[in-house]
């Protein structure tokens, strides 16, 4: 498993809760957690930014995804609007998840809870090269559904 340095500070709310953290040795993503003052619903059909008392400074060249935890969306539905949501290596705002409930229950999060996962990724920007055709292709200009069910 490859590794990177990735610099981390945490906002006056969010001193006691620990930094995010890999649960199992071979994990892709780290738990984000609420740093939320005091619980938070999410009524179905709504959504809401909760904050997870960090900022980071990501090298050059990658990025952080933040995704659903799929324990969340299996048994309560709850998911993430931007999904994943990026963080440039630039950012250094708070980072927050955009939470959506796609559950038939409010759901609420109290402050420590797993809301998010976090997962470090290498980034590539593109240099364009204007040409007048592109190279054929098997898949040609097949679309969405085009291989059938």
């Amino acid at each position: 498993m490859k590794h990177v340095s990735v610099a981390i500070t945490q906002e006056p709310h969010a001193q006691d809760l620990p930094l995010p953290a890999y649960e199992s040795d071979a994990a892709a993503g780290m738990d984000l957690r609420a740093a939320v003052t005091e619980p938070l619903t999410i009524a179905p059909g709504a959504r809401a930014m909760v904050p997870t008392g960090i900022r980071i400074a990501l090298p050059a060249g990658t990025e952080a995804q933040i995704r659903p935890r799929s324990g969340l969306a299996i048994r309560c539905g709850i998911s993430m609007v931007n999904s994943p949501g990026t963080i440039d290596a630039d950012y250094r705002g708070e980072i927050q998840a955009l939470l959506i409930n796609h559950g038939q229950e409010d759901f609420v999060i109290e402050r420590g809870d797993r809301i998010a996962q976090m997962v470090i990724a290498p980034v590539l920007q593109a240099d364009w090269e204007p040409v007048d055709t592109l190279d054929d292709t098997v898949r040609g200009e097949g679309g969405f559904g085009h291989t059938g069910v």
